[in-house]
């Protein structure tokens, strides 16, 4: 049986195939933990983060955006890209919220984090359960068109169950919170 450490692919070369604006593609030769070689086709993103603001009536705040690969509009937490690698996650966070909804909250609880397609990209979101919330002004980037609104937590939930919700991040930033607040719990014994 091989072992944690047993598991490392090395890179041997790295070509670039695509450097664009968030995605940059990459193909490497790798050795794989036999001593064979093989190809890896990656794409490298920055990183970003997601946002379940949560009311105090329990009600939480969702937005619909039209998702061009998709050519969809989609049901999604509040989340955005981070502006540069450095920038510290829930600085990030705190952007993105007040950007796409023009909340700012009192409390910010780490969800930990969320690797959206592991095999062919490096991407990396923390997720983060925002409440004491306080509402203004959207403050929307000149490309970015979205609805927000508000729903039961119990309904974002069924949402999820049901298949209504699609989008990974937001599947997993909003059960890690139905967890964190104990509603799967209470809901159980009903």
């Amino acid at each position: 049986m091989l072992k944690f450490e047993d598991l490392e692919e090395k890179q041997l070369s790295t070509e670039k195939i695509f450097d664009g604006v968030i995605l940059h593609v990459s193909k490497d030769k790798v050795q794989l933990p036999n001593g064979h070689t093989s190809e890896r086709e990656y794409i490298s993103h920055m990183g970003a983060v997601g946002i379940v603001p949560l009311t105090d009536d329990g009600k939480i705040i969702l937005e619909r955006q039209f998702r061009y690969p998709l050519h969809d509009v989609i049901t999604e937490i509040p989340a955005g890209k981070l502006d540069g690698p450095d920038e510290p996650r829930l600085e990030a966070a705190r952007r993105e919220l007040l950007e796409e909804t023009g909340i700012t909250a009192d409390e910010w609880i780490d969800l930990g984090e969320y690797h959206p397609a592991a095999a062919y990209c490096s991407e990396k979101l923390t997720l983060y359960l925002a409440r004491g919330l306080h509402m203004g002004d959207q403050k929307l980037d000149t490309d970015e068109f979205l609805n927000i609104f508000t729903v039961p937590f119990e309904d974002a939930i069924e949402d999820v169950y049901n298949g209504t919700i699609t989008d990974g991040k937001s599947i997993s930033a909003i059960m890690r919170a139905a967890v964190y607040t104990g509603y799967l719990r209470r809901k159980q014994n009903v």
